[in-house]
């Protein structure tokens, strides 16, 4: 226990009127950002979870007002029970530890989570509201876009961003402004997604915004715990792009255009995730990250070679910024199938 989970054990064991003795903390996890979760256990058995977000880097008042509106709206989030903004303590409803992402391993069981996922999506879509929200704008879509060459080319690999840059985030901030506007989770992946009670949960969700209608989608289809086949990602687009046409979601769209800003929709979410990835492993010491580096370029790879338009910085991915890749993994001696992946 460090000086900081003791005040969170203190804290809870006032909000129960219990003694500090009688509140043993379990560590439960910690993930990519500063917050921290522990489990307690009510002394009739009733098991919380306390999450530590201190307030100096976490914003705890964007996840309450998140919850309490999306429990509203008949959408499944945990039940806040205690909250102490100013420490940054939250008493959740325990979801247990049965995350969708632990029932991937085939192909069937996987395809079937991920429809079982795509449900809950257009659930939050049509039910959460959008009001409240921070926009999901230019200058959020561009600030996420310049991770990448300010973490992954300049400070971890030394590469000047290629001249073809400048042009593609533009393309790609136009692409995203120009769809339908929805409450955007911001991490809809199957790491984020909890099974409890036969129902998938929702999670980590303070990060939500007003934007548009396939962040979410892309991110959990190009997310951290699957690689699918051109021909089963357009399925997956086209039947979500019918049913959002059905229920009003998506306005009458050709099947193709759409496809397009899905991918580049993804190609935009997997540049941000490569730059966050690289600045976890170079300012907060995690170097982890780098072992998801080339997922997430399989990821990018793929989104840009379904754009015609993106072919000129396909091109330099794979001559100049992936051999660049490959060498600094090597150094550190991270394993990686990149060569593979480019033949």
């Amino acid at each position: 226990m460090n000086e900081r989970s003791e005040t969170l054990q203190r804290w809870i064991a006032r909000q129960h009127a219990l003694p500090v003795d009688a509140c043993p903390l379990e560590d439960v996890a910690g993930d990519a950002s500063f917050r921290h979760y522990y489990r307690f256990r009510l002394p009739d058995g009733t098991q919380r979870v306390l999450m530590d977000a201190p307030p100096e880097h976490e914003n705890s008042q964007a996840f309450v007002d998140i919850a309490r509106a999306w429990r509203a709206a008949r959408l499944p989030v945990p039940a806040l029970y205690a909250i102490d903004l100013e420490a940054g303590f939250v008493e959740l409803e325990d979801l247990g530890d049965d995350v969708m992402h632990r029932h991937l391993g085939s192909d069937t069981d996987a395809l079937t989570w991920f429809e079982r996922a795509l449900h809950l999506l257009q659930c939050l879509q049509r039910q959460a509201p959008c009001s409240g929200l921070p926009e999901y704008d230019h200058a959020l879509l561009a600030r996420e876009l310049d991770l990448f060459p300010e973490w992954c080319l300049t400070k971890l690999l030394d590469l000047p961003a290629p001249p073809s840059w400048p042009a593609l985030r533009e393309s790609l901030i136009d692409s995203a402004l120009v769809q339908p506007r929805v409450a955007v989770h911001r991490d809809f992946d199957a790491m984020n997604l909890m099974l409890h009670e036969d129902t998938l949960w929702l999670i980590d969700f303070q990060d939500a915004v007003n934007g548009p209608i396939s962040y979410d989608l892309v991110s959990l289809l190009r997310g951290r715990y699957r690689l699918w086949p051109q021909e089963r990602m357009a399925d997956f687009i086209e039947n979500f792009r019918r049913r959002a046409q059905e229920d009003g979601r998506l306005p009458p769209i050709d099947a193709a255009i759409f496809y397009r800003q899905v991918e580049a929709m993804g190609v935009q979410r997997s540049l941000k995730v490569l730059g966050i990835f690289c600045r976890l492993t170079l300012r907060d010491a995690k170097p982890r990250y780098l072992e998801r580096l080339p997922h997430f370029l399989t990821h990018l790879r793929q989104g840009l070679a379904a754009v015609p338009a993106y072919g000129e910085f396909l091109t330099w991915i794979d001559t100049t910024f992936t051999p660049a890749l490959c060498r600094e993994l090597d150094h550190r001696g991270i394993d990686h199938p990149l060569e593979e992946r480019i033949s």
